[in-house]
């Protein structure tokens, strides 16, 4: 008796990860004895004593597997079958009869079921065959996820809250997709504004620790003499003013994601201490003499060049490396044009539902300015500027005068040895170098755009802005 309680200890599982069965058969001690013996299998189990009554019961609860008997009054098993098609769309049935064939078989697998035993059986067979749909229903669980990554590696525009279709941003999507799945340290590296917190909430979400918690820290935000204590944690009376334990973010973030933005900014002091949790999957809290142990994914990102910041010895080389397990780059807005457009109907799409607004689109002239603005402050800046325009615009279409910068255009020509502009506008020489290259670009390739874009060494779309903010036919 001892025995069987232990065992039963080990083997069942909590409430929450128990599969529920349904056990369906007119017989009274059938049921019982299934009910007895799948409980202690660690399944949460019900009975029905009819196919009526069990067409009853998936009607009001969904049920990872049904246990059905063929013959039976009132509603028999394969009447259930046909009656309860819609309700069991994600149940695995398995038949059971005293009076099997091959035919009747057949008939049930046409019905939906997955298998049928005969009865009479031992109660090892019960369990295997529900074992091995279990693994069935793994497996193809895991067969849909991964054609869906494939899916979305191939050649999606979107990952998380990020839109893009240049060829570096279907990139940065791959990279970020694949990691997803495993707990590897990634760094995610760029300038402000191109959204590294995102990528890093585009991670957790399609990690399996999604349902954990995603906890963002900003490096740069915490005082230094507070950091350790918000990472890691204390203990009570560790300094003036703990006056009880408290937990770090570290275990905050337990079964989940930690996210340590600028982590360029951590302080050097500190760098040793963050160095071991990732080693060692353990956080000391300030003033415990005891190490506590935790289960979280670091996802950091930085928009310093850490190698610079190595080279000066403010962070550490060991450090670097193990947080350089996965490398993600991401590149500035001005690397990316083509980008824009889709961005511009993102936001627009945006902030026409937080801002009651009814933009539809862009003129050719504002999208034109846009492509020839340099972007310093990236997407957010874009983001900004896009909101702002919605806000000054009168109609449902917005216009070069709703955005805040002036629009560039072509000045006189040079003699041919090099720019003629005088004045001291880096965007107005600026234009006036891409006009002329433009021009060179479309007479070394006899007018073919599609060539003189490859030379250009920019998107089709992007040329085709610039021709026609530049006049150029």
């Amino acid at each position: 008796m001892k025995m069987v309680s232990t065992y039963r200890q080990v083997d069942m599982k909590t409430k929450q990860d128990q599969k529920r069965i349904l056990v369906i058969d007119d017989e009274e001690n059938m049921r019982h004895m299934l009910q007895t013996m799948l409980k202690r299998y660690g399944y949460d189990v019900s009975s029905a004593k009819n196919g009526s009554e069990g067409l009853t019961k998936i009607s009001q609860q969904q049920f990872d597997f049904v246990l059905c008997d063929v013959k039976m009054p009132q509603m028999n098993g394969m009447e259930f079958l046909k009656a309860g098609r819609d309700h069991l769309l994600s149940s695995t049935v398995i038949m059971m009869s005293a009076y099997g064939s091959i035919d009747m078989a057949i008939e049930a697998m046409k019905l939906g079921a997955y298998d049928f035993i005969s009865k009479p059986f031992k109660n090892e067979e019960i369990r295997l065959t529900i074992k091995k749909a279990e693994e069935r229903e793994r497996l193809k669980k895991e067969n849909i996820e991964l054609k869906n990554r494939i899916q979305r590696i191939g050649g999606s525009l979107s990952f998380g809250k990020m839109v893009g279709r240049s060829p570096v941003m279907q990139s940065v999507f791959s990279m970020a997709l694949k990691v997803a799945r495993f707990d590897s340290t990634v760094l995610i590296t760029g300038e402000s504004g191109t959204g590294k917190e995102l990528v890093a909430q585009g991670i957790h979400r399609e990690s399996e620790r999604q349902s954990g918690p995603m906890i963002p820290v900003n490096c740069a935000s915490i005082p230094e003499s507070l950091m350790e204590s918000e990472l890691f944690g204390h203990v009570k009376g560790a300094f003036t003013g703990a006056d009880k334990d408290k937990a770090g973010l570290f275990e905050a973030a337990e079964g989940g994601s930690l996210f340590l933005d600028e982590i360029g900014d951590i302080p050097v002091s500190l760098q040793p201490k963050l160095l071991r949790v990732l080693q060692e999957s353990e956080v000391r809290p300030v003033g415990g003499g005891k190490a506590r142990n935790v289960d979280v994914r670091v996802i950091a990102a930085t928009s310093k060049d850490l190698e610079r910041e190595m080279a000066s010895g403010h962070f550490r080389e060991d450090l670097f490396y193990r947080l350089n397990v996965i490398p993600i780059a991401l590149p500035p807005l001005r690397r990316r044009l083509e980008d824009i457009p889709l961005l511009c109907q993102f936001f627009i799409t945006r902030f026409n539902e937080t801002l009651g607004s009814g933009i539809k689109n862009l003129t050719s002239e504002a999208m034109a300015a846009l492509m020839l603005h340099d972007w310093p402050g990236n997407v957010r800046e874009l983001e900004n500027v896009i909101e702002r325009a919605i806000v000054l615009a009168e109609g449902t279409t917005l216009e070069v005068g709703n955005f805040s910068f002036g629009r560039p255009g072509p000045t006189n020509a040079d003699d041919g040895h090099g720019a003629s502009y005088d004045g001291f506008s880096l965007k107005a020489a600026r234009a006036e170098l891409e006009d002329k290259m433009i021009r060179k670009a479309l007479a070394e390739t006899d007018g073919n755009r599609t060539h003189a874009a490859r030379l250009l060494e920019i998107s089709h779309p992007s040329l085709l802005s610039k021709m026609k903010l530049y006049g150029i036919e």
